[in-house]
């Protein structure tokens, strides 16, 4: 028996939304991927790079911990 053309239109929409769902996950499987390889270059710094951030540390914050580190071996060695 033939379906009628109701049913034909149901049967229809929902192979087209099944293909519609499996589209939007290709879709979001290929921006993830695309948006993971950048990442991954930029996570390499160059050396100029690597260069500016150590111009960048706070030179009192670095006094105080050579001074904490000192003053810790000094105990450490009364011991």
């Amino acid at each position: 028996m033939e379906q009628s053309q109701p049913q034909q239109r149901r049967a229809a929409d929902q192979v087209f939304q099944q293909s519609l769902e499996q589209l939007e996950d290709i879709l979001q499987e290929s921006l993830t991927e695309e948006e993971e390889i950048p990442q991954l270059h930029t996570s390499s710094l160059t050396e100029v790079e690597l260069d500016q951030d150590l111009t960048d540390i706070d030179l009192a914050a670095l006094e105080d911990a050579v001074a904490d580190i000192e003053q810790y071996l000094e105990e450490k060695t009364k011991t």
